[in-house]
């Protein structure tokens, strides 16, 4: 059984003595500064579909919104604000790719792969909604494994940002990245 991994959510760390206050400005210079790398972060997920209907700006502005709903963001670590940041866009992705296909309400078995390119490649909507929910069963069957994913894939962390994020060193999280790959792959081609 994997061992309990601490959520980064529950105790972020104070950027610093101006960002320690919740109030709107904190929240607004929080969004000023991460703002291009949200939008890169926001290009690179949002190519994986080529059918998405959300520009990368959209994408942005509508993560920014789930953000701006959640408590204490602007009293967090820069790193910790790209994790939010990565399950909001991750969030809005599929609620939009789960709107197309209610409108298409069609199609056959997804076929999905899974490997270190994922985001680069083509990803249909049914494949988006696939790993979706694999990675929701990653995430309860090994926290950190799932967290992991969702930071590499869809907040565009690297090995040093993740892990930091989760407080293990570079070889774990090499090694728990080649595992949640292979799991996730065995998960996706069952879904087919």
């Amino acid at each position: 059984m994997p061992r309990a991994v601490p959520d980064p959510w529950s105790s972020p760390d104070p950027i610093d003595a101006a960002m320690s206050q919740s109030d709107r400005r904190a929240l607004d210079a929080v969004f000023s500064d991460a703002y291009q790398e949200l939008r890169r972060l926001a290009s690179s997920v949002r190519a994986s579909d080529p059918n998405a209907t959300l520009t990368p700006t959209t994408l942005v502005n509508e993560a920014w919104l789930k953000l701006a709903r959640t408590p204490h963001v602007a009293r967090t670590t820069r790193l910790h604000f790209k994790r939010i940041a990565a399950r909001a866009m991750r969030q809005v992705l599929v609620e939009a790719a789960r709107r197309r296909q209610a409108e298409k309400r069609g199609g056959g078995a997804a076929f999905v792969t899974f490997d270190e390119s994922l985001g680069e490649e083509e990803t249909a909507v049914d494949d988006l909604l696939a790993l979706d929910e694999a990675l929701g069963e990653l995430a309860r069957l090994s926290p950190r494994q799932g967290m992991l994913v969702e930071a590499r894939f869809f907040g565009g962390l690297d090995l040093r940002e993740t892990a930091e994020l989760l407080s293990v060193s570079e070889a774990t999280i090499v090694r728990d990245w080649r595992a949640a790959r292979a799991w996730l792959a065995t998960e996706l081609r069952r879904s087919r």
